[in-house]
Parts: structure tokens; sequence; C-alpha cells
């Protein structure tokens, strides 16, 4: 019976309790156990991690005001205005980001709070000791951006153009103002220009593709100077197509390609150099025609080269038989060389002959002998006789 009036709390050694009397509080509690006389049930204990903890900050003001001196030893109270923050680090290693008009408290008794506090109206740009403790990326208060070396950071702040920025890491409190950073490409970009449907200046509508390279050259004239650049570069390269295309006949469309670069090249920069742009190279990638006159450009090709291939078989056949005139010029001039002629093409033949019968009658001289001294029988042009040449 006298057990039930006792009460008893037991505390560990990374704990802490509160000890109140009716929800008054009496006392902190530290690691052990506590036991006492409580007959009527009037004692009660709240026992909490005290190791790298918070406490919720209205308890932790109740008893800055009523036990300042318990406050005083065992919390760490961090209050801020509507421009400060504060990094509030366990141990010498960085846990909390305390925002602005906020309060917060954490236990002090079993761990070294650190509170590092920063007046963000002060300086825009947060300091390299802080980016290189905290993970900046998860918090509201922070613009936290990364610019490579071929880009270029601009910054803003409440709408308007603060600095540039170079290659590397930087972060910005956006507390009591709006900041921005945005990025710019600063290398050359290939830009796919596909244009509507152009009528031709003898009323034949054709389809342009070209493909141009951009440059952004000045990035603040860039960003200031259109919302979307590569989109109002598009639309330029577009305009300039269609006036070099209105202007021409299909034929001299096709035949004056290198033309239009130009053009089209110079009509975009002129007017990209007020957008920060520098164009580079600009060529037609291709002239899609309607299907009936590709047809037709097909067929006028093919009849084209029909016609070249006939004049050049007739240039060749007409060589040829100026070839064998010649040929029959010194054949004429030349008996001996009709002979040899003769013997060229009776040996052609006799290659494809696989066997020769000679037949000679009973009233005629000659035989086989007859047959060689005919073939080897030359005029004498010179005496006007035909000797014979035996073979041996």
């Amino acid at each position: 019976m006298w057990k039930l009036r006792m009460f008893k709390v037991i505390v560990k050694d990374d704990e802490r309790a509160f000890l109140t009397r009716d929800g008054r509080f009496e006392r902190l509690l530290g690691p052990g156990r506590f036991t006492a006389f409580d007959p009527s049930g009037h004692l009660s204990a709240e026992t909490v991690k005290a190791v790298r903890a918070e406490i919720p900050a209205d308890k932790a003001l109740l008893l800055a005001r009523t036990h300042p001196r318990v406050a005083a030893e065992n919390f760490e109270i961090v209050q801020l205005g509507p421009t400060d923050v504060a990094i509030v680090s366990f141990d010498g290693e960085p846990k909390h980001m305390v925002m602005p008009n906020s309060t917060r408290a954490f236990w002090k008794t079993l761990t070294k709070v650190d509170v590092d506090r920063i007046d963000a109206a002060a300086d825009v740009r947060v300091a390299k000791r802080h980016l290189d403790r905290l993970d900046l990326t998860r918090m509201p208060i922070v613009v936290y951006a990364i610019v490579e070396a071929h880009e270029a950071g601009l910054l803003f702040i409440d709408g308007k153009l603060a600095e540039r920025l170079p290659a590397g890491r930087h972060a910005f409190w956006a507390v009591g103002r709006t900041v921005k950073v945005q990025k710019v490409d600063t290398r050359p970009q290939p830009l796919e220009v596909t244009a509507q449907e152009i009528l031709t200046k003898d009323r034949i509508g054709i389809r342009v593709t070209l493909t141009a390279f951009t440059k952004v050259v000045d990035p603040e004239k860039a960003a200031l100077a259109s919302g979307d650049v590569s989109n109002t570069i598009y639309r330029l390269v577009q305009f300039a197509i269609r006036e070099a295309v209105a202007t021409r006949t299909l034929d001299e469309i096709l035949a004056a390609r290198d033309t239009i670069d130009r053009e089209v090249r110079a009509f975009v920069t002129e007017r990209a150099g007020t957008l920060g742009i520098e164009i580079g190279e600009i060529g037609v990638k291709d002239v899609i025609l309607p299907g009936d006159v590709r047809e037709l450009l097909n067929k006028v090709v093919e009849a084209e080269r029909t016609a070249k291939a006939n004049l050049i078989r007739r240039q060749e056949e007409t060589a040829a038989t100026r070839s064998l005139l010649n040929t029959a010029r010194l054949m004429e001039d030349n008996p001996l060389l009709l002979r040899l002629k003769e013997l060229e093409a009776l040996e052609k033949l006799v290659e494809k002959v696989g066997r020769i019968d000679l037949h000679t009658g009973s009233g005629s001289a000659g035989g086989f002998d007859a047959l060689l001294q005919n073939l080897y029988r030359l005029r004498d042009q010179a005496d006007g006789k035909m000797p014979e040449i035996k073979p041996q």
C-alpha cells in the first residue's frame, strides 16, 4: 500500500526529464533513478532525448521566462528577424538552417551547439564557407546554380540584371528579394528551319529546308532583347527564305542555291546583331517539290540523259566509221597490208575451226601445195609480176 504512494522515474544518460507538479514545472531531472513520495499523484515526468535534439520553441521560451537559469544552462534559443538566417551546428557539424522570422530551440546539455547568424540583407551572395558546409540546393531561401565552362550566368535581382557570373558554383540569399540565375549556352547551336509552303515567281508551291548555325556572343543583350532567342532567329530565317524564294522561278532556285544561302545569311545577320547572336553557316538542305512537278522534272532529266547518251553513241559511231575509212584507204594504197589483214582474219577464223578438209579435183594441180602458194602469193606492184613464194 505504501508503494502506491511513491513516484518513480528512470532517466537514461542521453535523456532528460521535465518533472512537473499539477502541470507546473518543478525541476529538470538528470540521468538516474528518481523516487519521491506522492500520495496524491500530483507528480508527473516527461522524458525526452537531449543529444543532438531540438526542443519545441514555445516550451523553451516559457522556461526562459519562468526559469531563466534552467533555460540558459540547457537550451540554445535562436530567434531571427525578417532578414536574418542562421546555421546551427552540432559538435561542429552543420545540421539546421533557421529561416527568417522564426524561433527554434536546441538542447546544449550534452551537445555543443554553435549558431552562425547571417544578415541576408547585407550581402546577397552566400559566403563560400557556407557553400561548403550545407546542401543549399534543398533550401528555399537560397538560389543555387552551377555555371559550366561553356555557359554564361546572368544574375537578376528583383527583375533587374545585376551581373554576369563566371563559370563555377554560385548561391544567393533570396530573403526580402527575388533572385534568378539565367544560364546561356555560348556554344554554336544548329538550327533546323523548315519553311512553310512558298509560291515561287512562276507560282509553283515548294518547301525549303535550311540549316543554320547560331552562337550567343553577347549574353546580356540576348537575355534582354528577346524572351526566346532561338524562336526569334527561327522566324527571321523563315522570313528570309520566303523573300528569296518568292522573287525567283523554280529553275532559278534550283540553279542558284549558293546565292540564296548568301541572301538569307545577310538578311538574318543584319537583324541578329541586335539580339547578341552571331550567325555562322547557313545552307539550303533540301528543296521539296510537289509530286506532279517532281515527276515532270524526273522526265526532263531522263530525256536529257537519253539525248546525251545518244549523242555520245553517235560520236563514237562516227569516230569508228572514220577509223574504218582511214584503214580502207591504207589498204587500197598498200596491197601487202591488205594481205596481212586477210591473214589476220584467217587466223581468227582458224582458231574457231576444229577441223579443215581439203578437196582437190583430179584434173586440177595443186592440192595442199597449191593452197599454200595461193596464200603466200603477193603482187609485185613495181614490175607488175606475181612472184611465187614457196614454203620451205
